[in-house]
């Protein structure tokens, strides 16, 4: 009977431990936080990784232009008066992989530094949109009443007005040498503020009233501590979301405005590279029957950046959510 017993243990088939003896023995289960879980999610998500490591690539490419684009197809607004007329309007070549313009200029390299402008003007804007609409949102949320009320009306005056034509009337105003890049900034950033505050004031609203949200201020927390301590890392997860998307649309923004001749006027001495994705479809529309790379290419770097941006947004809204499953 004991070497019985004994046999049936040897043969036995192992298996893991569950949840209950890894707390009996002394080791926690292995777990993930929330952000810890977001990434893994994220990570599962192919599309939104490809848009992650395009992003990637415009932004390197962006940022070592100076090392490698000028030896290989020169500067993006040299006009060398001497072969311009020979070189204007090439086909792509494996000298000028995109062509040239009307200008013998390389449309590969105008492409490459438009990124700059674009990805420093989206970025900022929606910075800038971000910070004043969470200030706004929090005041509003938390405060409610009087406050809620006044700054939700400030809000629905901002929307009531077309987004680009307010931009448009605000940076009419403004001379061409003095459009740089902080106009348009400030400009499309401070247009965007009212629907980052109403997003982040919705997440407020559901977040204040939680328990540990009572009993922070049963204990005697300020407002100020409740705040950063317990409701902002608890409501700003659709802001990280809806910032991510907005950034395309601060591209496009700023695209259509320089498509106008209202967008960044960078003063050639100062910043002699920069270069618009808008402005290069400007100039090249007279050209949209002869040379329609002209406004293809950049017409591309922006459809696929803002593109890029707004599934990377898709794919962080679907890790942030914690109803989705592993």
């Amino acid at each position: 009977m004991a070497e019985d017993t004994r046999i049936e243990e040897q043969n036995a088939p192992d298996t893991e431990p569950s949840i209950g003896d890894a707390a009996g023995s002394g080791k926690a289960p292995r777990s993930r936080t929330l952000w810890g879980d977001a990434w893994y999610r994220l990570r599962r998500n192919r599309l939104a990784l490809a848009s992650l490591a395009w992003l990637l690539i415009v932004v390197i490419a962006a940022v070592t232009a100076n090392l490698w684009v000028p030896p290989l197809y020169g500067y993006p607004n040299y006009i060398n008066t001497q072969t311009a007329a020979a070189e204007r309007l090439q086909p792509p070549t494996v000298q000028h992989p995109m062509g040239t313009d009307d200008l013998g200029r390389d449309v590969f390299s105008r492409v490459v530094y438009g990124a700059r402008v674009s990805l420093t003007v989206g970025v900022a804007a929606v910075l800038v949109s971000v910070l004043i609409g969470l200030l706004l949102g929090a005041l509003s949320g938390y405060y409610g009443k009087l406050v809620d009320a006044s700054i939700m009306r400030v809000a629905d005056i901002f929307l009531a007005f077309p987004y680009i034509l307010f931009a448009i009337l605000l940076l009419s105003v403004l001379p061409p040498s003095q459009r740089g890049m902080f106009p348009v900034v400030v400009t499309i950033g401070v247009l965007g503020w009212p629907s980052i505050a109403r997003v982040f004031r919705s997440s407020i609203l559901s977040v204040k009233e939680a328990d540990y949200v009572e009993a922070g201020r049963a204990v005697g927390a300020s407002d100020t501590r409740l705040m950063s301590r317990h409701i902002l890392p608890n409501a700003v997860a659709p802001i990280i979301v809806y910032a991510t998307m907005s950034i395309g649309g601060a591209i496009l923004t700023e695209a259509a405005l320089s498509f106008l001749g209202l967008g960044v006027q960078m003063d050639p001495i100062t910043a002699p590279n920069a270069v618009s994705w808008g402005r290069m479809i400007n100039d090249g529309q007279n050209y949209l029957t002869s040379n329609p790379g002209l406004i293809i290419w950049p017409g591309l770097a922006i459809l696929s950046t803002v593109l890029a941006f707004t599934l990377l947004g898709d794919g962080v809204r679907d890790a942030l959510d914690v109803k989705m499953k592993d």
